[in-house]
């Protein structure tokens, strides 16, 4: 059994037991957020939501909080000297998948 949700903008597919880093959620480490079930799949069976699916629920505990490799930005114009170089770390949250339930 898997399922698609949505989070943060994004659509990930997931299953019982998957650990997943998505968007950076404000809440602590242990708690519980459901999460939005747009498609559900059991054994070829499929029902799919518009835009969710009605009574489903997909429960996720919140793992760790943590930041992204870097990324350098850097940007310049030839001829005029105009150099700017900036570093980011986009923050993510690792959450884990305890139940699918329809």
């Amino acid at each position: 059994m898997f399922a698609i949700v949505q989070t943060g903008g994004k659509q990930y597919k997931v299953s019982e037991g998957d650990i997943i880093s998505v968007e950076k959620l404000d809440r602590p480490v242990g708690d519980k957020v459901q999460l939005d079930v747009l498609l559900i799949s059991d054994n070829g069976k499929v029902i799919a939501g518009n835009p969710s699916v009605k009574n489903a629920v997909c429960e996720a505990e919140i793992v760790s909080h943590g930041k992204g490799d870097k990324i350098v930005v850097f940007k310049y114009k030839p001829k005029k000297n105009e150099r700017k170089k900036q570093g980011h770390r986009q923050p993510f949250t690792q959450i884990k998948i305890v139940s699918i339930k329809k």
